[in-house]
């Protein structure tokens, strides 16, 4: 049965990357719904969190062919329960909303901010799950929501510790190798 499943690759920064690994995906007819890439707190260490619809089976076979990139590090399948995450979203509203003290309350009421104010418009930041920013546009939309911009998935996997460490050591054993061949 397909439902949504987050993919964690962890890889190397090298130029054609993220093709490499989302061509995977391709060739099995998976979709992919969000892709989030950036380093983590080891230095020249990429995570790639990856949202996909799809059934357990075929994406086991999806990280088995990742995990064979010379680039990656490991990959990992998720089910909704295993990562903590959040989306963030940005929604343009006419400044002619700002008028009414009722798009404060509505700001308030959903944990949204306002990040910037112009003569024409203002932009409202929400962060918290897709459903949820979906149903704040609907909420949007009598205010005059001029348009909608929506982040991919950040996510943390709740046992990740051990990897990470994994990772810390290997980084650490790199840097002794960087300084011995300095030396000769």
């Amino acid at each position: 049965m397909q439902k949504e499943y987050t993919v964690t690759v962890y890889t190397e920064d090298r130029i054609g990357i993220t093709n490499r690994i989302t061509i995977i995906f391709t060739r099995r007819g998976i979709n992919i719904t969000s892709l989030t890439t950036a380093e983590t707190e080891i230095p020249g260490v990429y995570k790639f969190i990856i949202t996909v619809m799809s059934t357990r089976e075929k994406l086991d076979k999806v990280v088995g062919q990742i995990e064979r990139l010379i680039e990656i590090h490991r990959a990992f399948v998720h089910e909704e329960e295993e990562v903590v995450y959040q989306e963030l979203a940005l929604y343009k509203i006419s400044t002619k909303a700002l008028h009414t003290g009722d798009i404060e309350r509505l700001i308030r009421e959903n944990n949204a901010r306002i990040l910037t104010i112009t003569a024409d418009y203002f932009v409202i930041e929400k962060t918290g799950h897709q459903e949820e920013l979906t149903a704040f546009i609907k909420q949007l939309e009598p205010y005059g929501l001029i348009e909608y911009s929506k982040s991919g998935r950040v996510a943390i996997v709740k046992w990740s510790r051990r990897f990470h460490e994994h990772l810390k050591e290997l980084q650490q054993a790199e840097s002794i190798k960087q300084k011995a061949e300095s030396i000769h």
